[in-house]
């Protein structure tokens, strides 16, 4: 069996669009109609409603207070479009964070350094690409709110650092069950990582 994977020279916002052009055309050769998509301000969320109109699109964001308490970065025009086109929005800490994060802070602050397996985890991911861990995390997110099954393959797509430029097939587990996530087949991704 053969397949090609596409690879992004540069990772530039401009990658958003052949990304989701590439997903689709690859769901509907699979006969997949389920499309997870990582966004944090909105923007490829919006540009996803455009893209996979007519599928099933799921959108996941940074929680509350990710970056400060009681904020949420997406911004309120986005979320606007958003709700006017019905498209669902799962908001939840990351599923390799939460806890995580909060051992790392106590770490910069003098305590001693610990790693906890939610570190491990996305930093094996990273080395596949900042992408590879955004589109299996936001897939467990997903999961873990009841927006997909997880007997069922779907498409995954997350980015590098605004946009998006990284897709895979994959069939979504709960956080808890991590390790039975499998990534099937990468459809696109960054070529420096």
């Amino acid at each position: 069996m053969e397949k090609s994977i596409t690879y992004f020279e540069e990772l530039k916002r401009e990658n958003t669009a052949k990304t989701f052009e590439l997903a689709l055309q690859r769901g509907k050769e699979l006969g997949i109609d389920t499309y997870v998509v990582a966004s944090t301000s909105g923007w490829t969320a919006v540009e996803a409603s455009k893209a996979f109109k007519g599928q099933k699109l799921i959108i996941v964001s940074h929680c509350y207070g990710s970056r400060e308490a009681d904020q949420w970065l997406l911004k309120e025009e986005n979320l606007k479009i958003l709700k006017e086109k019905n498209v669902p929005i799962v908001t939840a800490a990351h599923a390799f964070g939460g806890i995580t994060r909060a051992m790392n802070q106590m770490a910069i602050q003098g305590a001693p350094t610990t790693y906890v397996i939610g570190d491990i985890v996305a930093n094996t991911l990273r080395m596949f690409g900042q992408g590879m861990k955004v589109v299996v995390e936001i897939a467990c997110m997903a999961a873990d709110a009841g927006a997909v099954r997880c007997d069922t393959d779907i498409i995954s797509i997350g980015g590098t650092g605004g946009g998006a430029d990284t897709a895979v097939v994959l069939q979504a587990a709960n956080s808890q069950r991590l390790f039975k996530t499998k990534v099937k087949e990468i459809i696109c991704k960054p070529e420096k990582i």
